[in-house]
């Protein structure tokens, strides 16, 4: 490791003691932009750096709700709002059992990466809670919701932080926590974004992620003069990140052949069409099932506790969560001809894996740029809410489209070496300079 990374990290670790994802987060950004911290010394005096990775505020509390039974629960409650240099603190809310300071820390610190990288005014921030809404009624979540937003209110903004949903939390529990917001501050406001239609959202924002992810695999595709169109590719993830990423795959003649839950995964080879999509679509998003009924109902393979990247691919999506690929499987996807990663999910590759896709020189999409999509469709409703207006599905499409289209080509800007593209360098130093550059602007704030 580079002696100037090792002095950084060692401080890192000494002052976010225990937060290994955090460390993770913040390692992977320090080894791509450090030579070009160095050889930018403006930025090396001014340590902005090591200010971008002190969150501006870190923001805990309590969340005692009732269960239908009527037992007290208490949950913790966070936002981490990271950077607002360049806009209000823009970025998810996750309910799930394995949410910890930790994992919102090294959420938060991508998120001021990516949405610098969408060109949209927006800083970066994140929050959530280990409550798990798998297995809860309508009514315990609506509880818990308003009881969580009966906090967070006071930290939140329209101009502010402008929070969206993130794992388990979808139009449901954005419903409930808007509906809290809008009683307590007795306003309607464009606070949350990832609303219903009927009031304030945006068309094609659940389609967001998974449909940028392709798009900016499209992008690295055409630096090999290749297309999508037959490709074999192995989605993981059965939410609303990998449905869409399958919908997107399926419209540009892509062959997707796999999905996967917390309890295994399928893999169908004849392919996962529009038809099979609407059946996962029920599945998980009405009846919140398990992917393996779809192995039982269709009559294809499942396998129990695994992930999809031993199947033989052209192209891999991750879609489901943080470190889900490994080296060994990493080399496994590389071994079987797999020419294209593009991360759907935050971090889904372990540095390891990285390496090994790096090395190996296949086109390989970090999560800051293959999946800021979805921010960046955020950033569009919050556009819509503050001028009262609702655009059409063509319009956001293009937009979305046009922007993953430019941070392609600012990661190319930055990170081309020689006669390939090395995409975890151009992502963050392209997402770094931005905000540097108005940190130096606004002084030592």
């Amino acid at each position: 490791m580079d002696k100037n990374v090792e002095l950084f990290m060692e401080g890192i670790i000494q002052r976010n003691p225990g937060e290994k994802e955090f460390h993770q987060a913040v390692q992977e950004v320090a080894e791509s932009i450090m030579p070009f911290i160095n050889k930018n010394p403006k930025y090396k005096k001014a340590k902005i750096l090591e200010r971008i990775a002190e969150p501006e505020r870190v923001i805990m509390f309590r969340i005692p709700w009732m269960d239908d039974s009527g037992e007290v629960q208490i949950n913790r409650g966070y936002r981490i709002q990271m950077n607002s240099t360049i806009g209000p603190y823009k970025g998810g809310l996750r309910f799930h059992p394995s949410v910890n300071l930790s994992i919102l820390k090294f959420l938060a610190f991508e998120q001021v990466f990516k949405n610098s990288l969408t060109t949209l005014p927006m800083g970066g921030g994140k929050g959530g809670s280990n409550f798990d809404p798998k297995g809860k009624t309508d009514n315990e979540v609506m509880r818990f919701c308003q009881s969580f937003m009966a906090e967070l209110f006071r930290h939140i903004g329209p101009n502010t932080d402008v929070p969206a949903g993130d794992i388990g939390v979808g139009g449901r529990e954005i419903g409930f926590l808007f509906g809290q917001y809008k009683k307590i501050r007795n306003e309607f406001s464009g606070i949350l974004t990832g609303k219903a239609l009927n009031w304030g959202g945006s068309l094609i924002r659940p389609e967001a992620t998974g449909y940028g992810c392709v798009y900016f695999a499209e992008e690295m595709m055409k630096t090999r003069k290749e297309t999508l169109k037959g490709k074999i590719c192995t989605v993981s993830g059965s939410g609303n990140v990998a449905q869409y990423t399958v919908e997107k795959l399926n419209q540009l003649g892509a062959k997707p052949v796999t999905l996967s839950d917390s309890n295994g995964m399928i893999y169908d080879p004849d392919g996962i069409d529009d038809k099979k999509l609407e059946y996962v679509m029920e599945l998980k998003n009405v009846r919140r099932g398990r992917i393996k009924e779809y192995a039982e109902k269709y009559g294809v393979t499942y396998e129990e506790g695994k992930r999809p990247w031993h199947i033989k691919c052209d192209m891999a999506f991750p879609s489901a969560t943080q470190n889900e690929i490994n080296k060994s499987e990493a080399k496994k996807l590389v071994d079987n001809g797999c020419t294209c990663v593009s991360e759907g999910a935050n971090m889904p590759s372990e540095p390891d894996a990285i390496n090994v896709f790096i090395n190996a020189k296949i086109l390989y999409g970090p999560g800051k740029a293959a999946n800021a999509g979805g921010v960046a469709t955020s950033g569009l409703e919050m556009s819509q809410n503050s001028l009262k207006l609702s655009w059409s599905r063509e319009e956001v499409d293009e937009r979305l489209h046009n922007i993953m289209k430019s941070i392609h080509s600012s990661c190319v800007k930055y990170g081309k070496e020689g006669n390939i593209v090395n995409y975890v360098n151009g992502a963050n130093i392209a997402g770094f300079v931005k905000v540097a550059d108005a940190m130096l602007d606004q002084g030592l704030i």
